[in-house]
C-alpha cells in the first residue's frame, strides 16, 4: 500500500508543483527507502541505468551540436531557399522537427527561436504562430527514434528495441513511420494556417558552424545504436555505454580544443533535472510493479474493454493525449507500459499496436497546452520577452487543431499496419 500511496501523492505533486519534480521524484524514492518499501540494492536494480545513460550521454552530445552552431546554419540556410513568409515559416517548423529527432525539444526552441523572430520583425509578421509552430513541431519528432526523448528510450528498455527497430520492428512498418504520417498531416495544416502570408522574404545572414566535430559525434552515436541488437540484445548496457562514451570524447575535445564557453556553464546547462526526475520516477513505478499493483490494475480494467480490440486502442491513445496535455508524460508512460502489456496479453492483441498507440498517445497530447511539454513553456517565454503575452486559450486554439491532425494521422496508419 505505500508504494501505491507514494506514487499517486507525487503524481499529484507532479501536477501541481512541475517545476520541483526531480525534488519530488528523489522524495517519493527516499520515502520508500526509509520505509522498507524497497532496499537500497533492489531501488538501484529498478532504475533502468542504460536508458539514464542513453539519455545524458545523447544530452551532452546534444549540447555540443548547439554549440557548434551547426541547428543555425541549417535553419539560415532552409529560410533562404523559401520565397515567402509561409514557406519561410513551414521551413522553419520543418527543420525543427527533423534537428529534435537528435537534440532535446527544449534545445530546439531556444536554437531556432531567434532566427525565426529576426525573420518576423523583418517582414513585420506576428511571430506568435511561427514560435507555437516551432515548439510543436520539435515535440512532434521526438517520439520518432531511439535517442529522441526519454518516452521513446523508456519503451526501448521496456521492448528492448534497438535503433533500428523504431522503423522496422518484427518485419513490420515501426513507429518512426507513424510519427511521420502525423508530422506531415500537422505540416500541411500549419501551412494552410499561414496560407494568407505570401509576402515575400529577404535574405537572413548565414552563420559558419564552429565545428563539424560535434556532427560527426552525433551521427556516429546512430550507427552505434544500429548495432545495438547485434551486441546487446536484451538492451542493458550496449545504448547507455556507447552515448557516455562518445559524450566523455566530446568533453575532452571541447576541453582541449575549442572551449567556445567555460566548461562549468556547459554542464550547468544541460538538463540535470530531467536526468534526476528520471531515476526516482523509475524506482516510484518499479516499487508499484513489485507490489503488483500494476497486474491489479489492468485486470480491473480488462472485462470493461469487452476484448473489443478498436474500442481498446482508441479509449488507450484518447486517454493518453488528454493525460498528457496537461501532464509530464514521464511516470504516466512509466506506468501504464506493463498496464498495456497485460491488457494485450488478455485480449490476445498484438503488443506492438496498444504500445505504439500508447507511445504516440503520451507523446503528441503534450502539444494542445502551453503547459503540456516544456518546450510550450519556454516558446510562451520567448514571445513574452519579445513583447507578446499569448493567453492558455490563443495557444490551446493552435495546439488542439495540430494535435488533433497529427494524432489521427499517426493513430490511423499505425491501424491499419498492425491491427
Amino acid at each position: 500500500m505505500i508504494a501505491l500511496a507514494t506514487f499517486i501523492l507525487c503524481y499529484i505533486c507532479f501536477v501541481f508543483f512541475g517545476t520541483k519534480r526531480a525534488i519530488i521524484a528523489m522524495i517519493g524514492a527516499a520515502i520508500l527507502l526509509l520505509t522498507r518499501t524497497v532496499s537500497p540494492p533492489d531501488a538501484v536494480a529498478l532504475v533502468h541505468w542504460n536508458v539514464v545513460g542513453l539519455f545524458f550521454g545523447t544530452l551532452i552530445l546534444a549540447e555540443l551540436f548547439m554549440q557548434s552552431h551547426m541547428p543555425a546554419v541549417m535553419a539560415e540556410w532552409v529560410v533562404n531557399r523559401t520565397k515567402t513568409a509561409r514557406g519561410a515559416v513551414v521551413a522553419i517548423a520543418a527543420l525543427a522537427s527533423v534537428i529534435s529527432i537528435f537534440v532535446e525539444n527544449v534545445a530546439v526552441v531556444l536554437l531556432i527561436a531567434p532566427i525565426a523572430i529576426k525573420l518576423c520583425e523583418k517582414i513585420k509578421l506576428s511571430p506568435i504562430k511561427p514560435i507555437i509552430f516551432l515548439a510543436i513541431f520539435s515535440n512532434i519528432q521526438g517520439t520518432a527514434t531511439l535517442i529522441g526523448d526519454p518516452p521513446s528510450m523508456i519503451l526501448a528498455g521496456y521492448l528492448k528495441m534497438n535503433f533500428m527497430d523504431f522503423f522496422i520492428y518484427q518485419g513490420k512498418t515501426s513507429i518512426f513511420f507513424f510519427v511521420q504520417a502525423g508530422a506531415l498531416a500537422a505540416l500541411l495544416l500549419a501551412a494552410w494556417m499561414m496560407r494568407r502570408h505570401k509576402e515575400p522574404i529577404q535574405l537572413v545572414a548565414v552563420e559558419q558552424p564552429r565545428s563539424l566535430i560535434p556532427s560527426c559525434l552525433l551521427f556516429l552515436l546512430v550507427a552505434l545504436l544500429t548495432l545495438a541488437s547485434l551486441i546487446d540484445p536484451d538492451f542493458t548496457w550496449f545504448a547507455g555505454a556507447s552515448a557516455m562514451s562518445l559524450a566523455v570524447a566530446g568533453l575532452i575535445w571541447y576541453v582541449l580544443g575549442p572551449r567556445w564557453t567555460s566548461v562549468a556553464i556547459l554542464i550547468k546547462q544541460l538538463d540535470w533535472d530531467t536526468s534526476i526526475f528520471l531515476i526516482g520516477v523509475f524506482i516510484l513505478v518499479g516499487a508499484l510493479i513489485e507490489a503488483n499493483w500494476i497486474t491489479a490494475f489492468a485486470e480491473g480494467i480488462s472485462p470493461y474493454l469487452e476484448g473489443n480490440l478498436l474500442w481498446t486502442y482508441f479509449l488507450i491513445i484518447t486517454f493518453s493525449v488528454v493525460i498528457s496535455a496537461f501532464i509530464d508524460n514521464v511516470p504516466y508512460l512509466l506506468a501504464m507500459i506493463p498496464v498495456v502489456q497485460n491488457i494485450s496479453d488478455k485480449i490476445n492483441a498484438p503488443i506492438p499496436l496498444l504500445i505504439f498507440a500508447l507511445l504516440i498517445g503520451s507523446c503528441l497530447g503534450g502539444n494542445i497546452t502551453p503547459i503540456g511539454a516544456s518546450a510550450n513553456i519556454v516558446a510562451m517565454g520567448i514571445l513574452k520577452k519579445h513583447g507578446h503575452i499569448v493567453s492558455f486559450n490563443a495557444f490551446t486554439r493552435i495546439g488542439i487543431i495540430i494535435t488533433l491532425a497529427s494524432v489521427a494521422a499517426s493513430s490511423l496508419s499505425l491501424w491499419l499496419v498492425w491491427s
